[in-house]
């Protein structure tokens, strides 16, 4: 592991680069030294004598998955938070944020896809019965906007008045 493996302090560094940064933001974080951290790990059943931390620490000595699971249990940390990048992995909140947003990006490429599937039978059939097609067409467009229109409100609320249009009887 270089220095030149990172990216000059970006967000975006190689995974034992991350860990090793993040392990001493954390140290430091909690004012242990490398032989308290070491001490704890040592109890926690994870055998570290303080110059490994230390050599782990600088990038002088690569960390097994084994070593990275007894750092995260001893600062209470999710393994995948411990090797994240350290700018963000040290906000809770913000990894927090990024899987909701990985979640809901996932929930819509599913959603896509059940949409596509029912589009396409939907088309199939109209297809095979022309003569229903058009209120069915007319039924679907009318359905989707209806749902759109419900959303749209959810999500912003009513539209703004028109300009010049009279004030609701309570604002005058």
């Amino acid at each position: 592991m270089k220095d030149e493996d990172a990216t000059d302090g970006g967000v975006l560094l190689r995974g034992e680069t991350n860990v090793a940064v993040r392990i001493k933001l954390e140290r430091e974080a909690r004012g242990w030294s490398t032989n308290a951290l070491s001490d704890r790990l040592n109890e926690a059943g994870f055998e570290m004598n303080p110059s490994a931390v230390w050599r782990i620490e600088n990038g002088k000595r690569r960390i097994n998955l084994d070593e990275a699971i007894g750092f995260a249990d001893v600062f209470g940390l999710d393994l995948r938070n411990l090797v994240g990048p350290p700018q963000l992995a040290a906000q809770a909140r913000a990894m927090e944020l990024i899987d909701d947003v990985v979640d809901a990006f996932r929930g819509t490429q599913r959603a896509n896809a059940a949409f596509t599937v029912a589009r396409d039978a939907f088309d199939a059939y109209v297809a095979e019965h022309p003569d229903i097609r058009e209120e069915a067409e007319v039924a679907v467009s009318s359905a989707i906007a209806e749902e759109a229109s419900k959303q749209l409100m959810k999500t912003y609320g009513p539209p703004p008045s028109e300009p010049g249009a009279a004030a609701p009887a309570d604002e005058a």
